[in-house]
């Protein structure tokens, strides 16, 4: 048996984790059903990461915008491959509602926002977001986006739409894609009244509420604080 065909399981230990990653999951093929999700375990942590924008092209100027979530895992393991959202969720799907071992699929793929890693730190708090503030922005960049876009764009058009709406800043909030704040809408991570954390390292920003963080690269991510 070759090192490609080992299995490797993950234990979440906790039956309400899998039901939160099965969320996560589901809302992220809501946004692209043939997506891939990165699984990084380091000792006994799981950092899930999806892609919810990247540009598509050089010069293209929308921001590369990653959701993640972090679990405990019952039991350390090591593990970083990139594989379809899909076959993940199938598996979720049939643990049920008791069961806490996640198998990873096999067969890992190749995207090309995966081989861009998110700095581990050193995180320099910048300042909070009201949740509201984030949610206004996706409302307002997806309602321009659909009326931007006719019914049968070509891929330049998308793309174009896609780079100016999230590309640029949320109102008041100088230096944060609205791209970032379409990600924490879209993937769940806003809700009730409490305030987002914004943290800044290098040319990455975080996102971080109780439900999960976004990470966007840009390289206006100084102009925070």
């Amino acid at each position: 048996m070759s090192a490609s065909d080992v299995q490797t399981v993950l234990d979440l230990g906790d039956p309400e984790a899998v039901a939160d990653l099965r969320t996560f999951l589901t809302r992220a093929r809501a946004i692209d059903p043939a997506g891939a999700v990165r699984l990084q375990a380091v000792g006994s942590v799981l950092a899930v990461y999806v892609c919810v924008l990247q540009p598509r092209a050089l010069g293209d100027g929308t921001p590369t915008v990653l959701g993640m979530r972090a679990a405990a895992l019952s039991r350390p393991a090591g593990v970083d491959v990139t594989v379809p959202m899909s076959a993940v969720a199938d598996r979720l799907a049939r643990m049920g509602d008791a069961g806490t071992l996640l198998d990873v699929p096999p067969s890992s793929i190749h995207v090309a926002w995966a081989a861009v890693t998110p700095p581990r730190g050193p995180w320099i708090p910048s300042g909070e977001v009201a949740a509201a503030v984030l949610a206004n922005a996706a409302a307002a960049g997806m309602a321009e986006v659909a009326a931007l876009v006719p019914d049968q764009p070509g891929a330049a058009m998308v793309s174009g739409a896609r780079a100016a709406v999230w590309g640029r800043d949320v109102e008041g909030v100088p230096g944060l894609p609205a791209g970032a704040a379409f990600a924490a809408e879209a993937l769940g991570f806003l809700g009730g009244g409490e305030a987002v954390s914004v943290f800044a390292s290098g040319t990455w920003l975080r996102l971080t509420s109780v439900r999960g963080h976004v990470l966007c690269r840009t390289p206006r991510a100084s102009l925070l604080g």
